[in-house]
C-alpha cells in the first residue's frame, strides 16, 4: 500500500473500529445510570491501579464535549456537518496532497472521528461513549474511539506545524 491510499484506509479502519465498539457496547452493556460504583455497570478493566479506575461502561451524550450544549441537540448536528463540509473545502482548496504526511493523517483522524460521532447521532440518536477513567478519585468525562481520533488528529497537526516553523527557522538562520 503507498501513501497516496494510506490516508483513506486509516480513515475506514478508524471508523470501522468506533462503529463496531460503539455497536457492541450499546446491544451488551447496561446504561451507567444505574450503577454509581465501580465498575459502573460495565466491564472493569483495572481498579486502583495506582490511583486509577478504568471501566468500559455504556454513557450516551446528546451534547459536545462533556455534554455541553445537550439542549441544543438538532443545532449541534447542522454545526458538526458545518464544521467537516469546512475542513473538507479547507482541504480541497489547498489540495489534500500539499500537506505534510502528518498532517494529512491528522486531517483524516480528525475527519473520521467528526464523522463517527455525527453518524451516531442519526444510528442511536446520541452519541456513545465508553471509555471511563477515575483519577485519583476524580472521575474525567466519558470518551470513545472518535474523541480519540480527534483528539490525536489535533495533536498530528499541531506536531507537522511546529516541525515546519522550526524547519523554517533553521533554513532563515
Amino acid at each position: 500500500m503507498n501513501f497516496k491510499t494510506f490516508p483513506f484506509f486509516l480513515g475506514l479502519l478508524l471508523f470501522t473500529i468506533d462503529f463496531l465498539l460503539k455497536y457492541f457496547i450499546h446491544t451488551n452493556i447496561s446504561l451507567m445510570d444505574h450503577y454509581p460504583f465501580y465498575p459502573y455497570g460495565g466491564m472493569g478493566i483495572f481498579k486502583n491501579f495506582f490511583g486509577i479506575d478504568f471501566a468500559i461502561v455504556h454513557a450516551t451524550n446528546k451534547g459536545a464535549a462533556w455534554g455541553l450544549f445537550a439542549s441544543l441537540h438538532q443545532y449541534l448536528i447542522w454545526f458538526r456537518w458545518f464544521v467537516i463540509g469546512g475542513i473538507l473545502c479547507y482541504l480541497f482548496i489547498n489540495k489534500f496532497k500539499t500537506f505534510s504526511k502528518i498532517s494529512q493523517i491528522g486531517f483524516i483522524a480528525i475527519l473520521t472521528g467528526a464523522f463517527g460521532n455525527v453518524f451516531d447521532h442519526y444510528f442511536y440518536g446520541h452519541v456513545v461513549d465508553m471509555f471511563y477513567f477515575t483519577f485519583f478519585g476524580y472521575s474525567y468525562p466519558i470518551f470513545n474511539v472518535a474523541d480519540i481520533s480527534i483528539f490525536c488528529g489535533c495533536c498530528l497537526i499541531l506536531l507537522s506545524s511546529i516541525r515546519k516553523e522550526q524547519s523554517k527557522r533553521r533554513i532563515e538562520s
